[in-house]
């Protein structure tokens, strides 16, 4: 695959990097679309989107050196870098720093949260393509061998220094399984929309559809990000799609009134 996309000299741009700042991209342009479908104010959807995008990244790189104190002290600047530490529950940790910040930023403006959730469910599920389609170029978070005729192949020596993936051996491409995943979701969540759910009926959907996928793609996922949890039976992936699965099933039983018809200026998607 191509975990390098652009060389400049001896600076290399990584292709996960990009897709990943891509899906973020389109991610907020979706929120805002979302947010005049389902009647919120679309700046302030706007402005949630870029203080939970900003959180994790700062959250997520504060953690990297909080828990790699000596390899920091040693390179400063390391901070500043594209330092990758697979195993690890530092990108899982800025996550849920953003979706906090984001979480106080919806009750101060006094956002509807569960509607504010429906806007955010359908961006997620593109960003979660986009950048899973990244993943699969790159060969982070890879799968488990395979005989398969689709099995992907690595042979970048970039891909086993950054993300330790397996070279020369025939891999699941569990990214790209998510990847699918998500697009049908994204797809199921536009169809929803259209129709005005009731509030959380959307953001419950996702979370309960992907939670349930996401947990059997993780038996296909040889990279594995959090560990093993429970003496080994789950993975930490699985415990966090299992957790979707019932934040997914809350909302539904609690899902609010149903949306009004957006504003003839917002027909548009």
């Amino acid at each position: 695959m191509f975990p390098v996309l652009f060389h400049f000299g001896h600076f290399a741009i990584p292709t996960y990097g990009v897709f990943t700042a891509a899906a973020l991209l389109a991610a907020l342009a979706v929120s805002v679309q979302m947010a005049q479908w389902l009647g919120l104010r679309n700046d302030k959807v706007w402005n949630l989107g870029l203080i939970a995008i900003l959180a994790a990244l700062l959250g997520a790189r504060l953690l990297l050196v909080a828990t790699n104190l000596q390899a920091f002290r040693a390179e400063p600047f390391w901070l500043l870098g594209l330092a990758n530490i697979p195993g690890t529950w530092v990108p899982l940790g800025g996550v849920a720093i953003g979706a906090g910040a984001a979480l106080l930023y919806a009750l101060a403006e006094g956002l509807p949260v569960r509607r504010t959730a429906d806007v955010l469910a359908p961006a997620a599920a593109l960003g979660f393509a986009i950048n899973r389609i990244g993943a699969f170029c790159g060969g982070e978070a890879w799968g488990t061998r395979t005989g398969l005729p689709w099995g992907v192949i690595y042979r970048n020596v970039e891909a086993y220094l950054w993300y330790q993936t397996p070279l020369r051996v025939k891999l699941h491409p569990v990214q790209f399984y998510d990847a699918e995943l998500s697009l049908v979701l994204f797809g199921l969540l536009l169809a929803m929309i259209r129709r005005r759910p009731r509030a959380g009926e959307v953001a419950g959907t996702w979370l309960f559809l992907y939670g349930v996928g996401r947990f059997f793609l993780e038996f296909l996922r040889g990279y594995m990000a959090g560990g093993r949890l429970l003496g080994g039976s789950l993975t930490f992936g699985q415990a966090l799609a299992f957790a979707a699965v019932l934040a997914g099933g809350a909302l539904w039983l609690r899902r609010g009134a149903k949306a009004t018809e957006p504003a003839a200026g917002n027909a548009s998607l």
